[in-house]
């Protein structure tokens, strides 16, 4: 069955195939934690979705930067106060790099407050010789392999851990945390010896803001910094009883985020995922790796912005070091000829996966940085423009992805490796990653 958008609903995806859910034993009980959630407030307001799909459109016309970051996946244990503020902090020193290397205005967009599910290669895993469930992310079943079964009572967990995470995001920022007045929130734990340039750069920005200080103050946007949340809408029941019609508008919103994107592994033009997620108001993403074809690409964005409305559209390049150049030009091309303001994104880590002598999943900083420079070199070559990246990264001072400044190298992995799923850039990884951002942008 097809829809037009005149007649799509919340709940127009189920008659379509829908990859990558879950399956749950008692659908009485799944039903019944959905109608709750269909009656909890939402995470978010409307005002703020529009707010942020106006953001993107001056990123896709080239006035801003989008910096989009956060973890793997997140874990229920992870909803602390600590590593929700180490995350906030590291996505803003990225951004005022950024900002100052780049001179250009940064939207913060996290990976947080929901990024609870994962996309799997398989159904199923082999540990300690036993075949259980694969770890599909806290929103449906645990890491320890003795909670693999897919619990509905988790979604509840889900949207609570979501809340709290947000409510504390919130504070942070309307309390002063992003003030950059106030230095202290600022400070790295990188030493002179280890970083060098990186530190001094973050000097001059010091000394600019104190410069401009004098003058008169700083403008409201870097007074106070905006956090907008975003994940991968990847569980659909859960993403619909988060969808609110607002009569104001006459449309749907789903207002468990501020942004949603769909990965590589569930964007087929007729499946569920993009059938649901064409009739939302809000700014959406695209996975798009090697396997998309230009006119497979004209007709995904046929179907996800008919309108052709600047800000509704980030398309995410994910290639891996080296194959962009086959691929990206031909995108780039198709998406132009059909008259689609799109905001390019590159996501630089999830071509790039490798295995560690050790058995652990890493990625090397190197890599990571070659996609990135690759891809902004493509879109110059093409008149087009990288106007935004998204990463998999931490606040915390993780080992799992080898190579940058602190010269990690695998033996060191085992040294504090926590991802349950995919390896993370960690808050030294990630800040020397955005001074060189700055410069391929300037």
């Amino acid at each position: 069955m097809k829809t037009t958008i005149q007649t799509w609903t919340p709940d127009a995806w189920r008659s379509l195939p829908a990859a990558q859910q879950p399956v749950y034993r008692d659908d009485a009980a799944v039903e019944a934690v959905l109608a709750e959630l269909r009656e909890l407030p939402p995470l978010v307001v409307p005002e703020e979705v529009d707010h942020l799909h106006a953001l993107l459109a001056e990123a896709a016309e080239g006035r801003r930067f989008l910096l989009q970051g956060g973890d793997c996946a997140e874990a229920f244990a992870d909803c602390r106060g600590s590593i929700i503020q180490n995350k906030l902090r590291v996505l803003l020193q990225m951004s005022v790099l950024i900002t100052h290397g780049g001179r250009t205005g940064v939207i913060h967009l996290g990976r947080i407050a929901g990024q609870y599910a994962k996309p799997r290669s398989g159904d199923t895993e082999r540990i300690d010789g036993k075949e259980v469930p694969v770890y599909r992310g806290d929103i449906i079943n645990g890491l320890d392999p003795s909670q693999r079964e897919p619990d509905p009572r988790r979604l509840l967990e889900a949207y609570h851990r979501a809340a709290a995470t947000l409510n504390h995001l919130r504070a942070l920022v309307d309390g002063g945390f992003a003030d950059l007045h106030h230095p202290e929130h600022w400070d790295l734990s990188w030493s002179r010896e280890d970083a060098g340039h990186y530190l001094e750069t973050l000097d001059q920005v010091r000394n600019s803001l104190a410069f401009v200080q004098r003058l008169g103050g700083l403008p409201e946007h870097l007074r106070t910094g905006e956090l907008f949340t975003s994940h991968e809408a990847l569980h659909l029941p859960f993403e619909t009883a988060m969808t609110r019609f607002v009569p104001e508008s006459g449309r749907h919103y789903n207002l468990g985020a501020h942004f949603l994107w769909i990965g590589e592994r569930t964007r087929q033009l007729e499946g569920a995922h993009l059938e649901y997620i064409r009739g939302l108001a809000n700014p959406i993403g695209l996975k798009v790796g090697a396997s998309m074809t230009p006119e497979s690409l004209r007709k995904v964005l046929a179907k996800l912005d008919p309108g052709r409305r600047p800000g509704r559209l980030t398309l995410i390049t994910r290639f891996g070091a080296g194959r962009a150049e086959a691929a990206l030009p031909g995108l780039i091309e198709a998406a132009r000829s059909e008259g689609h303001p799109v905001l390019w994104s590159c996501d630089p880590m999830h071509g790039n996966g490798r295995t560690a002598a050790g058995g652990l999943k890493t990625r090397a900083f190197g890599d990571i940085l070659q996609e990135l420079q690759e891809v902004a070199a493509l879109h110059r070559a093409c008149g087009s423009r990288m106007g935004a990246v998204h990463f998999e990264l931490t606040g915390e001072p993780v080992t799992e992805c080898t190579g940058g400044v602190e010269g990690l190298d695998e033996a060191g992995l085992q040294r504090a490796y926590r991802s349950g799923c995919d390896p993370r850039l960690n808050r030294s990884q990630s800040l020397e990653m955005a001074f060189l951002i700055a410069q391929m942008i300037r």
